[in-house]
């Protein structure tokens, strides 16, 4: 089979790359795992009671592993090797659903630009890493998990990620 571009069961296109597929990423929330684990693929999330990071609902290619990272180190001083592990919910043939801690969610609620733009500038020194390239980008995504994470507490829910091939 050549490298090329195929469409998957989500009509998206998916770079194949000797037989290899990326993995896409979907954060939302949900009231409790019970929940989380009833989001498949063909579902939306605030079907269910949940909300999505985003307007309409993200798609990306940035880990969860990446997002905690990005937020416990840059805005909490949080040694890599310190950073909590995620939690394994569901996990199907198809498809996962992991549960972030709310350490990574609850330290974007008080803060400032100023720590925001700092984290972002952090981050986007990190050499090796997964994720946006330039601190701009960084500083961006650290805003819309800032509204995600306000969201989040309102409505009482837990921060959650859909994992798929």
């Amino acid at each position: 089979m050549r490298e090329g571009t195929d469409r998957g069961e989500t009509g998206q296109s998916e770079i194949r790359s000797g037989g290899r597929v990326g993995v896409t990423y979907k954060y939302f929330g949900a009231p409790n795992g019970a929940t989380a684990a009833r989001v498949p693929l063909s579902m939306r999330p605030e079907e269910l009671g949940g909300d999505e990071l985003g307007m309409g609902g993200m798609f990306t290619r940035i880990k969860p592993e990446t997002v905690s990272a990005m937020v416990l180190t840059g805005i909490e001083g949080i040694p890599l090797h310190r950073v909590p592990p995620l939690e394994l919910v569901v996990l199907h043939p198809d498809y996962a659903v992991v549960k972030l801690p709310m350490t990574v969610v609850d330290p974007l609620r008080g803060v400032g630009e100023e720590s925001v733009g700092a984290a972002a500038f952090i981050w986007s020194t990190v050499p090796d890493r997964g994720g946006p390239s330039d601190a701009f980008n960084v500083y961006r995504l650290l805003h819309e998990w800032q509204d995600f994470s306000h969201r989040l507490h309102e409505a009482g829910h837990q921060p959650y990620c859909l994992v798929w091939p």
